[in-house]
């Protein structure tokens, strides 16, 4: 018998790529992977309608959507959680750090050259009231959009004061006034870019929760264990707050045996804090974007719409608990 992955704290590092991923093979065969498929299919398509809407969160939920590495769906994520968040009943803020700015044309929202947004709250101070915009598909979902400008953010940070929170003064200071209003943000999520510089630490810095985006691929834990040690260092030195309380698998293909190892090594080492439902590949979530829509309002009933709102119930119910 194969020795099982050792469990370890997810705080401690991350399994590497080296890991084995050696997955049992099922002793029957009287379900194929098509039919297994079109049950889970199923079986997401009555738990999506079974509820209208979702429990609001005890308090404001700012999710920083992280991984250095790039390609594992982390702006998709980002997208389609807010998304499905909103769609049921939830006001969210999805905030666009990333200078491509494909969470923001993803969600159509203007962000041309220009177009004020992230760049102006960060580096210039301008209230996020006069930047935010609403996403024309889905009520309650709003968007402080990126435009290139944010390409040049990282080197003019580094000569302004407090140059790590400047995201998060701007943030607070609009979460208050919404709150102060009777018009309380219940999520907030971030979209980072591919990378470990002054844009991810303001996002680190204004974030309470990690969401770690991770694909079904052989290479998909690398460079973990860089991520888990640099969030360990914004704990120690500027935000003790933060603290990863999510994973969530992508792409996974339940055809292959590789796809289901990667899922085994990830849940073995980080736990509970993997969401059950894993993002398949689907081409609905990759024509939405193409589209400016999210695949919650492209495609609402395709696999990876549904698995969608699956991730989201259960961050939401995990939001209505007290920590």
């Amino acid at each position: 018998m194969s020795e099982q992955p050792r469990r370890a704290d997810h705080r401690s590092g991350a399994p590497t790529a080296a890991s084995s991923y050696s997955v049992p093979v099922p002793s029957n065969d009287e379900s194929t992977p098509l039919a297994a498929a079109a049950q889970e299919h199923v079986s997401l398509l009555r738990r999506a309608t079974a509820v209208s809407t979702f429990d609001r969160p005890l308090q404001t939920r700012v999710f920083v959507v992280a991984n250095q590495k790039g390609g594992v769906g982390k702006t998709t994520t980002t997208v389609n959680v807010a998304a499905a968040l909103a769609q049921k009943g939830l006001r969210v803020l999805v905030v666009d750090l990333d200078p491509q700015g494909n969470a923001s044309t993803a969600l159509n929202i203007p962000h041309s050259e220009g177009t004020p947004g992230v760049y102006e709250a960060i580096v210039e101070g301008t209230d996020l009231d006069d930047l935010v915009k609403p996403c024309p598909d889905i009520p309650g979902l709003t968007v402080l959009p990126a435009t290139i400008d944010l390409a040049g953010a990282e080197i003019e940070l580094v000569s302004l004061v407090a140059r790590e929170s400047r995201l998060d003064r701007a943030l607070q200071s609009y979460l208050r006034d919404r709150e102060q209003a009777g018009d309380r943000i219940d999520y907030v999520l971030i979209d980072c870019p591919p990378s470990l510089g002054l844009l991810t630490v303001n996002a680190m810095v204004a974030g309470r929760e990690v969401l770690i985006p991770i694909q079904c691929e052989y290479y998909a834990l690398e460079g973990l264990g860089q991520l888990v040690r640099n969030i360990e260092l914004i704990r120690s030195h500027l935000n003790p707050k933060l603290e990863i309380t999510t994973i969530l698998l992508t792409m996974y293909d339940g055809r292959t045996r590789l796809s289901a190892g990667v899922a085994q090594e990830v849940r073995s080492h980080f736990g509970d804090i993997v969401i059950s439902t894993p993002i398949p590949r689907s081409v609905r979530i990759s024509e939405a974007p193409s589209y400016q829509q999210s695949v919650i309002t492209y495609d609402s009933t395709s696999s990876g719409a549904l698995s969608y709102l699956e991730a989201a119930r259960e961050i939401a119910a995990a939001g209505t608990k007290a920590r």
